[in-house]
């Protein structure tokens, strides 16, 4: 008679076992909600680590490797959620509630804060001209109303790609709305639109995730020898070739190799992304406000002379710093800030639209599938969750704080 070890499970069952499973209606995916805080993390470090490169080379490679993936992973996972938005109302409503409101909002009062630390005292509140992080507010609503025509074309992954190489070749496509930025970085956003459930799970197997450790370890080799060699901007997305003072023919030809170096090592940050509940998992739902106020503290830091002290420069204070951008943005993610902004973040603006024929809000009938929830935050009209924040209702439309 033989006898099964009830605790023996292969690897290929244990990996299936691991995959997410069908969620009801409602319930957030803990996955992208690690990915986006994880992300947003990295995001705030990285600036915390802009002033500190002069002089470092070790922390110029750290930080070409995290701006050659961070925002990408963002954009990636907006497009996936972004897949089921279709110009209804309600859709319509969370893009201007969710997008267009919180763009305005900070691009004054970031206009306001460089006037006020005397970074350029004599700029004008522009509306077209996005300043420090509202690039991303403005680029996503142009995404977001291009969706549904990239559902519809026959190729809609090359034809962004050759519209991305298109911009680098051409210095006059100008600030407004940073609109060099929005289309150099398009392919990734409609790259997640064509993601399945199915290629996320790819991604994170056991043998991508080994794999991941050497490819970041490659790229951080590649990025301390290419630090004295070439500039990090190319992963900006937001200069033409000329403007790098390189050949025309370099604008394409490095929207390629950008594209593909960025899309590994997305792989890899996903691939070491937990996939269950962990401590800072409700956190993933307040990216938004993490991302637009920890602004107004990296910039206010040059201001207040927080990178003077000699100390600052050395590996102590690189990691000193690393760490206090690392809480400071985890903090500004938590319930409690996201109560006191959300009337600015998350306004309901019911006043703002006409009710159907029953005499219901245009956007009453629709499933909230979090459309503005632009890096992170919990967006639409939605219940209010055990920590007092909005949970969604629906599955599809959430771009970096949708579960």
């Amino acid at each position: 008679m033989s006898h099964r070890h009830p605790t023996a499970v292969s690897p290929a069952r244990r990996e299936r076992t691991e995959q997410p499973t069908a969620r009801p209606a409602g319930q957030r995916d803990a996955f992208f909600d690690n990915a986006k805080y994880l992300a947003i993390v990295l995001v705030a470090v990285g600036h915390a680590w802009e002033p500190l490169r002069d002089g470092s080379r070790a922390v110029s490679a750290l930080y070409m490797v995290v701006y050659a993936f961070h925002m990408p992973a963002f954009i990636v996972i907006s497009g996936y959620f972004s897949r089921s938005f279709d110009a209804a109302p309600g859709r319509i409503r969370r893009l201007v509630t969710g997008l267009a409101v919180p763009y305005v909002v900070f691009e004054t009062a970031y206009t306001l804060f460089t006037r006020w630390t005397d970074q350029e005292p004599d700029r004008p509140v522009s509306l077209l001209d996005p300043l420090y992080l509202t690039w991303f507010l403005a680029a996503l609503f142009v995404w977001r109303l291009t969706t549904p025509m990239w559902r519809h074309v026959r190729w809609p992954l090359p034809l962004a790609l050759l519209v991305a190489m298109l911009a680098t070749l051409s210095p006059s496509v100008g600030n407004d709305l940073d609109l060099q930025r929005t289309l150099q970085f398009l392919p990734y956003f409609v790259l997640g639109l064509l993601l399945k459930p199915e290629h996320f799970h790819q991604v994170r197997r056991r043998a991508v995730r080994i794999l991941a450790v050497p490819v970041f370890a490659g790229a951080l080799a590649v990025a301390y020898w290419a630090v004295p060699r070439m500039t990090g901007a190319w992963f900006y997305h937001r200069d033409s070739a000329e403007e790098l003072a390189a050949p025309s023919w370099y604008g394409p030809v490095m929207t390629l190799v950008t594209f593909g170096c960025s899309l590994v090592l997305v792989a890899c940050f996903l691939a070491w992304v937990p996939g269950r509940r962990a401590w800072f998992t409700m956190l993933g739902a307040g990216t938004l406000y993490g991302y637009l106020l920890h602004g107004f503290v990296a910039q206010g830091s040059k201001f207040w002379g927080w990178y003077e002290p000699a100390w600052v420069h050395r590996p102590v204070g690189v990691l000193v710093v690393t760490v206090v951008a690392a809480v400071l943005v985890t903090a500004l993610c938590t319930p409690p800030v996201r109560r006191v902004f959300r009337r600015v973040m998350e306004p309901e603006m019911a006043w703002a639209f006409r009710r159907d024929a029953g005499g219901r809000r245009l956007a009453a009938s629709q499933p909230d599938d979090n459309e503005g929830d632009v890096v992170g935050r919990s967006a639409g009209d939605a219940e209010v969750g055990q920590q007092g924040v909005r949970q969604p209702a629906g599955g599809e439309g959430a771009v970096l704080g949708q579960r």
